[in-house]
């Protein structure tokens, strides 16, 4: 009966613990709510350059990701579903990804029908500096950023995302 107790009280510590914000493990320095975001100008995979200031006007999700990566491939069809969603003349979708080689990349944006603006170095993430400046430690890390170029949330956390996206529709 003991043994049986010890247990539930483990699993129970368990479960709570896969209940803790993820935010509070993974995006702890990123970017704070109300923070101006860093200067961005990346090419996509065509070589064609972006800058991110040509969005001003407008909220902007900037989904750092990889197409190597389990948790970012888990969350493609969530942000495939808020792109068909909220995306419109007042929210535009960026994806900046860590893949390091050009052909891995396209394939899986190929694959998985990805058509939001994708931009990208080809550096690792701890080498990237668009990492560094947007303080991206853990992929995914997503952030909406209002129209006057400040972060509204930073977050690894889709749901969180979705909540936000549905307060500016």
């Amino acid at each position: 009966m003991l043994l049986l107790a010890a247990l539930c009280t483990f699993g129970a510590l368990a479960a709570a613990q896969d209940d803790v914000d993820a935010d509070a493990k993974y995006a702890t320095e990123m970017l704070r709510k109300g923070a101006r975001i860093p200067a961005l100008v990346m090419n996509d995979p065509s070589g064609v350059s972006h800058d991110l200031k040509d969005f001003r006007g407008k909220y902007v999700v900037l989904d750092f990701w990889a197409s190597w990566c389990p948790d970012c491939r888990q969350d493609t069809p969530v942000m495939k579903r808020l792109y068909e969603k909220y995306a419109s003349d007042k929210v535009a979708f960026v994806g900046i990804s860590f893949d390091t080689e050009r052909d891995k990349l396209v394939n899986y944006l190929e694959d998985n029908d990805i058509r939001w603006l994708q931009l990208c170095d080809y550096q690792k993430k701890k080498e990237s500096t668009v990492g560094k400046a947007f303080q991206v430690k853990w992929i995914p890390s997503m952030y909406l950023i209002d129209p006057k170029g400040r972060v509204v949330i930073g977050t690894v956390m889709i749901e969180k995302l979705e909540t936000e996206l549905s307060r500016i529709r």
